[in-house]
């Protein structure tokens, strides 16, 4: 599912995949990298190369695949704290609905 994300200062919009992450499943931390979220690529780096060298790479994968689960939703939720919103009402409706936001604190 796909939401939109509007940074209201600049008029930047972001589309944002909200529930599973596949690339980070199956490419670890160049999904960071690509988004521009130095934040977490540095976390899933180290933490890949800490496990991964001790367990032959058997870590590291286990890490990608608790951080398929978990990295859009650490994505969108450092959006919305550093002053992103929805784009659009179904942008806005998923949000509240994943729990993301409540119906009063966002404004379209």
């Amino acid at each position: 599912m796909m939401i939109n994300m509007k940074n209201p200062v600049t008029n930047q919009v972001k589309q944002c995949k909200v529930g599973f992450s596949w690339t980070t499943f199956f490419w670890g931390f160049w999904p960071a990298v690509f988004r521009g979220d130095w934040k977490w690529f540095a976390i899933i780096l180290i933490t890949d190369l800490v496990l991964g060298v001790w367990s032959f790479g058997i870590g590291s994968g286990f890490i990608n695949l608790i951080f398929a689960f978990i990295y859009n939703k650490l994505y969108i939720n450092d959006l919305i704290s550093s002053g992103w919103q929805p784009a659009d009402t179904a942008s806005r409706d998923i949000l509240i609905s994943r729990g993301f936001i409540t119906p009063s604190n966002t404004a379209l």
